[in-house]
């Protein structure tokens, strides 16, 4: 399988193996509680912490230092992550400010990534990297990773997260429509950007996939007039286009009757004659 290659990927890919386990401490200023006496929670210091009654946790700090902080106690067991990390558009003037010991990264620390910066993208996955192997961590086994992402680097985070979770582990790159506009329809414009989404282990996520049901109106089309012992059933029409048919879409069936019948003109069966 190809790799991405960066600077200062050989100092940051197990980076997150020397981030310190710590203990996050109560913070009661940061405490709040519902006018109804529900959601009560404290926060934490290091990576303020609201706790919810709930169980639920609201953490407010370096992500990193935070996922470090919650792998002791549920590593292995969260089923749906979601994160919305920096597009590295140039235009987020985000830092880098993780504490890797390495001249070159060390240089880094503090600094804005610019759009003008030679090495914004080799910052974002030095950045990305640690985070996304943590949170492999703490994902169960069919558990599933969503991350929103642009242009910018959604082929670069593609690649990370095959060397990281595994190519066989991508579910699907979701296109989320972000605007419409007379110009996007005219133009080639940025009318969309992406979630990624990957699993743990994709054999036994798939056995938790669940289909959508049917609309009321989809229903009604299936019936079941023969008592076909399978069920209910659909007619649908098995022809495609030629566009990108080969030769073995091209034939004749017979029907029970002996009624011969071809594709339409300009089409072609969808399936191959040895499918049929």
């Amino acid at each position: 399988m190809p790799t991405l290659q960066f600077k200062g990927k050989n100092v940051i890919w197990n980076h997150h193996l020397s981030v310190p386990y710590h203990t996050l401490e109560e913070d009661l200023k940061l405490g709040f509680q519902s006018k109804k006496g529900e959601g009560t929670s404290t926060s934490l210091r290091h990576s303020s912490v609201q706790a919810l009654s709930t169980g639920n946790l609201i953490i407010e700090g370096d992500n990193l230092l935070a996922l470090k902080a919650l792998l002791p106690q549920y590593a292995g067991k969260v089923k749906c992550i979601y994160i919305d990390p920096p597009y590295n558009t140039g235009e987020e003037n985000w830092i880098y400010n993780d504490n890797v010991n390495s001249p070159l990264i060390k240089g880094w620390i503090g600094k804005e990534v610019n759009k003008d910066d030679m090495t914004r993208h080799d910052k974002w996955c030095c950045m990305m990297v640690p985070r996304m192997k943590l949170l492999r961590e703490l994902l169960s086994d069919d558990g599933v990773v969503f991350i929103s992402i642009d242009d910018n680097e959604q082929h670069i985070l593609r690649q990370i997260l095959d060397e990281i979770f595994g190519e066989d582990n991508f579910i699907s790159n979701i296109i989320w429509q972000k605007r419409t506009s007379p110009d996007a329809r005219l133009n080639l414009g940025a009318a969309h950007d992406f979630i990624v989404v990957y699993t743990k282990n994709k054999i036994v996520t798939k056995e938790y996939f669940n289909l959508l049901p049917l609309s009321d109106d989809r229903q009604l089309d299936y019936k079941n007039p023969d008592n076909d012992s399978r069920g209910p059933w659909a007619s649908v029409d098995i022809t495609g286009q030629t566009g990108h048919a080969t030769k073995d879409q091209f034939y004749e069936i017979r029907t029970p009757s002996g009624m011969k019948i071809s594709p339409p003109e300009g089409r072609c069966w969808a399936y191959s004659q040895n499918t049929v």
